[in-house]
């Protein structure tokens, strides 16, 4: 097709306006499509916002729903008086691991007395008494303050520290109550304790000041193993492969602590054995039985006045049986516990005596103690419990009379009632009431204790 000369520049214009137009819809095709991405993308990160936040949320619902079914979970902090579970030695020993990092506690203790007589003047006529006994001092005091460490030194040891800190006549004293190393992997339920050792003999001998049901011992434990038997040696326990809970224990010591002391020997002054056995009746109840003797030599033994001294040189035998009932509702023991605790101890000493107004002779004498308490939970936080304890004895020969060692017309007793509240298991205080007939005057004591607690502390045995 020819154009004719005079349509050429309108031809041309015609030209360039479509290809202008073409040009101006491909731009705005290109700004629609870029529109629509930048749309897309918006729509996308937004909702890709909205659930990460959603899956935020989730996430913090469910930890906190774990969290209080963990709180739930957990025991309320109160002295568990529940059906025990016997364990081995070795398991318990694995228990107290912490990392190989040493567990660290302090147990903070003190008191208040007041007596109807003379503290000063307290004595048991017939059963001189020594060790840590004796009445605590009248007016506001501060009782052993308690730093334990405990941790696995490897794989095949464990090791504990007890330094109690006291105050007596105004100086500090720094003691060491407990310094062992046990073994966890000895094969048939075999365990071997070395070191600074409480005996285990009895049921109370080998608990802590702070976990005692009442303020003091009962007058058994004081009158004839000075409060309670620590001495330095090896202790060896078997945990038979029963269905029940038995275990079997043999112990020799240096013996250089009452009912000891003097270290006669070279390589032991004294030497126990105990058989221990228990289990559970139903959901509700437990309880514990054991048997145990200890066999002490003394030389030069001091007992009584600390300034005059009666000294014995001679050997004891102390034999032990024990008792413990517990009943927790279905084993429930937050709510409401019992527990029913009893003793009886006979002892048989041979030897000679030496007082300080020079009356020497030959003592071979029998004597016997017991003693009962029974503590109530009714309701969480709340205990009170009631105690009686005894000692007994025949009237040794006329040449001890009108000495420490010749006893009053009746038998030493005492009557204890105690009360106390623990806001949590790191803390108690306790109003505890004695009416004591053990030495020649009757005597009413009424104190006041506080037990706290800071830092770890392993859970006591049944």
């Amino acid at each position: 097709m020819i154009v004719p000369l005079r349509h050429l520049p309108l031809a041309c214009m015609l030209l360039f306006s479509s290809q202008v137009f073409a040009q101006s819809n491909e731009d705005a095709e290109l700004s629609a499509l870029r529109a629509e991405i930048r749309l897309m993308r918006s729509e996308y990160e937004s909702r890709i916002a909205d659930l990460e936040a959603r899956l935020d949320a989730a996430e913090k619902k469910d930890s906190e729903a774990s969290a209080r079914q963990a709180v739930q979970a957990a025991p309320a902090p109160v002295e568990d008086y529940s059906a025990p579970v016997f364990t081995s030695p070795q398991t318990v020993s694995v228990a107290r691991d912490n990392s190989f990092n040493p567990a660290i506690g302090v147990i903070f203790q003190g008191q208040a007395w007041s007596y109807s007589n003379d503290p000063g003047d307290y004595y048991i006529p017939g059963f001189p008494t020594a060790g840590e006994t004796g009445l605590a001092p009248e007016g506001l005091s501060l009782a052993e303050t308690e730093i334990s460490m405990s941790a696995n030194v490897d794989d095949k040891f464990t090791a504990k520290l007890t330094l109690p800190v006291a105050v007596e006549d105004g100086e500090v004293s720094v003691e060491l109550e407990e310094a062992w190393v046990e073994t966890m992997t000895l094969p048939a339920g075999l365990a071997i304790r070395m070191g600074r050792i409480m005996s285990e003999i009895g049921y109370m001998n080998d608990r802590h000041f702070h976990s005692w049901d009442f303020t003091d011992q009962p007058l058994p434990y004081q009158a004839f193993l000075g409060g309670q038997y620590i001495d330095d040696g090896l202790q060896f326990r078997w945990m038979a492969p029963t269905d029940f809970y038995l275990e079997l224990g043999a112990e020799v010591f240096r013996g250089g602590s009452y009912p000891a002391e003097g270290k006669p020997n070279s390589l032991v002054g004294s030497t126990t054995l105990s058989v221990k056995t228990g289990g559970d009746i139903g959901f509700s109840n437990s309880w514990l039985a054991g048997l145990s003797w200890l066999d002490a030599d003394a030389e030069g033994r001091a007992s009584g006045d600390e300034d005059n001294p009666l000294l014995f040189n001679g050997n004891t035998d102390i034999y032990i049986a024990d008792f413990v009932w517990k009943w927790a509702p279905n084993g429930n023991s937050r709510q409401e516990n019992l527990k029913f605790q009893a003793e009886y101890l006979w002892r048989n000493e041979n030897g000679d005596y030496n007082l300080p107004d020079g009356v020497n002779g030959p003592w071979n004498e029998k004597q016997s103690g017991w003693y009962a308490q029974l503590v109530y939970q009714p309701f969480p936080r709340w205990r009170v419990g009631a105690r009686y304890d005894r000692l007994s004895g025949d009237f040794p020969p006329l040449v001890w009379a009108d000495t420490p060692l010749y006893p009053a017309g009746s038998d030493p007793s005492r009557y204890s009632l105690m009360v106390d509240w623990s806001n949590s298991e790191f803390s108690r205080l306790r109003f505890q009431y004695n009416h004591d007939q053990a030495s020649e005057q009757t005597d009413n004591q009424f104190g006041l204790q506080y037990i706290f607690s800071i830092g770890a502390h392993g859970a006591h045995s049944f």
